[in-house]
């Protein structure tokens, strides 16, 4: 065994460590717990526009979008654009054509210029109408059929109601190939106490979380990757990370 081999066995035996460490989730949660009540999540940028991401989830789909090398990152949800943003510089460092899919149901208006004109927007493509609609995903299946054999990854990060949440999975699943991933953020929104957001249709019981519980009850195409949630352990979307098992 080399040293880059004993590296990554040592690394992978601490993470599954992670998932029996009660000590370690017990705090996590009392972190969490605080940290959506101060909207921690709205605290960074990328490339200067706002995520609304843990930094630990970034850096998720950074290693995702290193290891997978997709042609498309499909994401539902633009608020500022800031995912958008990571996704494309990303993108931008693989030796391939590869495009970010971008999907609102409003784009607003100060947001879509400081996209335009930003330095990553080659890398990427605006689509604006309900991530549910027809007419979307027409156009993503167009967008989409521009490259042979597309690998895609996909993020959901939109309307977080149960209804809305299982229909996006249902209808962009199809672009997740074999060994690709699905990944649904704000699952979370069922580990929080209460409803920390009053003024929103989800909350405990109606959120992403119960939505990947009753699609993962449809297929078999995808399952839970727990080593990334032992491996984040402070993550807005535990047991949201989807691997595809079956093209």
């Amino acid at each position: 065994m080399n040293e880059i081999e004993k590296f990554e066995q040592e690394r992978a035996a601490r993470i599954a460590q992670n998932g029996a460490n009660n000590v370690l989730k017990d705090l996590t949660q009392q972190w969490m717990e605080e940290a959506d009540v101060q909207r921690y999540e709205y605290n960074f940028s990328w490339l200067g526009r706002p995520i609304i991401q843990y930094p630990t989830d970034m850096v998720a789909m950074q290693e995702l979008i290193w290891q997978i090398q997709p042609d498309f990152v499909i994401e539902t949800g633009v608020a500022h654009g800031g995912s958008l943003i990571l996704y494309a510089s990303l993108l931008a460092l693989l030796d391939k054509p590869a495009k970010v899919i971008g999907i609102d149901i409003d784009i607003r208006q100060h947001n879509r210029a400081e996209l335009e004109s930003h330095l990553c927007f080659k890398w990427i493509d605006l689509v604006e109408g309900s991530s549910v609609d027809a007419t979307t995903i027409a156009t993503v299946d167009a967008l989409v059929a521009q490259r042979p054999d597309p690998v895609c990854i996909v993020s959901l990060d939109s309307n977080h109601t149960h209804d809305h949440v299982l229909e996006e999975l249902r209808l962009y699943s199809k672009y997740v190939t074999e060994g690709s991933y699905l990944v649904v953020f704000d699952t979370s929104v069922e580990t929080l106490p209460g409803n920390g957001y009053p003024d929103r249709p989800w909350g405990k019981g109606n959120n992403p979380h119960t939505a990947v519980q009753a699609f993962l009850q449809e297929t078999d195409r995808f399952v839970i990757d727990t080593s990334i949630d032992h491996k984040l352990m402070m993550t807005s979307a535990p047991q949201g990370f989807l691997r595809c098992v079956k093209t």
